[in-house]
């Protein structure tokens, strides 16, 4: 039966006995056991979640009295066993995340707007160039200054020009600001720092 079966393979497939040994095909392999086409598909249960760890054992009883009086404690004695517990473990302070730019949206409560309030405080290192107004006649010349220091093509340095007013480039230091100003001034157009 295999040298009939070895026959028709051989005919039906030619490509099969060259590019591989026509004894590696799986019909030869001594394991290979030709599925059943009747049988069903098996159907397999998955885990409501996935847990990398396997399962875990229930905590002891002293954790769970544990829990119960953290539990019963008022809130001002619970907010005190965190710097309580790490100062005796010596764990060291983590850092908090700054979240300026990312967009929260309700999720920010008051502490946010406090804390928003001590960055503002705190001085500007970057900073952006408006272009407020030109002259109509010195319309040109902004538009090849704008170009000399952004990247820039003709027809869109236009555009932004026609936009006023407008942000001509964004987080640029002091110096960098200074400086664009001075040239926008210089060929006739009003720009500011913010």
């Amino acid at each position: 039966m295999k040298l009939g079966t070895l026959c028709r393979i051989a005919r039906s497939c030619p490509n099969v006995c060259t590019k591989t040994n026509f004894l590696q095909h799986r019909c030869f392999q001594p394991d290979f056991v030709p599925r059943d086409p009747k049988a069903k598909p098996k159907i397999y249960k998955y885990p409501a979640f996935y847990d990398p760890y396997g399962p875990r054992p229930p905590p002891s009883d002293k954790i769970v009295q544990l829990a119960e009086k953290i539990a019963s404690l008022p809130p001002e004695e619970r907010m005190q066993i965190g710097p309580a517990l790490r100062n005796k473990v010596m764990h060291p302070m983590l850092q908090r995340i700054s979240v300026e730019g990312m967009d929260l949206g309700s999720q920010v409560g008051a502490r946010a707007g406090s804390s928003k309030a001590e960055e503002k405080k705190a001085e500007k290192t970057t900073f952006d160039v408006k272009l407020e107004k030109f002259d109509a006649g010195a319309k040109l010349k902004v538009i090849k200054e704008i170009r000399s220091f952004t990247d820039l093509g003709l027809k869109e340095a236009k555009d932004l020009v026609e936009k006023v007013p407008v942000i001509l480039k964004q987080q640029v230091t002091k110096d960098e600001a200074n400086s664009i100003i001075e040239k926008i001034k210089a060929v006739g157009g009003v720009a500011v720092m913010e």
